[in-house]
Formats: C-alpha cells, structure tokens, sequence
C-alpha cells in the first residue's frame, strides 16, 4: 500500500510550538497548516496505515532562505498522524528527506508514505 501527497509549505519546527509557562502548545501557525491540510485532503479516500511504514518527502521552499530539513519534517508527520493516515509517527521505521529547488511564491511538501513490507 502506498498514498502520494501534495502539501503545502510547513511551518518550521522552530515556529510549530509555542511555550506557555511549563506548558508547550501548537502554534496557531499549526493550528493553521493542519486545518488547510486537512481540508485538502476531506473527501480523498486515503489508506491507514497500520504497521511499519517508510516515509519520503521531498520540500521544494519558497525562496532560497537556508532551512534545516529536520525542523519541517515533524509538523508534516504530525499532520498526517493527526489525518489519520497512521496512528502514531513512532511507526516509521525509515525516512528519506529531499530539499529541492525553490517554487515560488509558496513552495510545497511532496509527501510518499508506504508499508515498511512493500519495500523488501
């Protein structure tokens, strides 16, 4: 089983938390992203994912500004747990993260998620 995505441009992990006293919470920037992605994807038969899955993303960014992969990676995976394509981001046993040419003016997360089984 495999699912291809097409999403918009995360917001950086950096930007993904806000810390209230002792406590942290989604960013409304978060709040934002998952509402957009998740309206996209209403309507779209979408695989669950059960058990072992490997994840591919590919960012293309919206300007050349210098990005840490690893900071755009967590609001996508928690996206797409919070979609429910997979219960918990803890199944992905293998991931491979692209940064590509810009594509301006918004850039974009393209996004392959498949059983850990399919694969060997």
């Amino acid at each position: 089983m495999e699912c291809e995505l097409e999403l918009p441009w995360p917001p950086s992990n950096n930007r993904y938390y806000r810390h209230v006293g002792s406590r942290t919470l989604l960013s409304r920037e978060a709040h934002e992203y998952r509402k957009t992605v998740l309206g996209g994807l209403a309507g779209k038969s979408l695989p669950k994912f059960t058990g072992p899955l490997e994840l591919y993303a590919e960012f293309q960014p919206p300007d050349n500004r210098r990005r840490d992969l690893d900071n755009l990676l967590k609001c996508v995976q928690d996206t797409l747990q919070h979609a429910g394509l997979y219960e918990d981001d803890s199944q992905i046993v293998g991931i491979e993260v692209w940064k590509k040419e810009p594509r301006r003016p918004d850039g974009r997360a393209y996004v392959r998620i498949r059983n850990h089984a399919d694969s060997r």
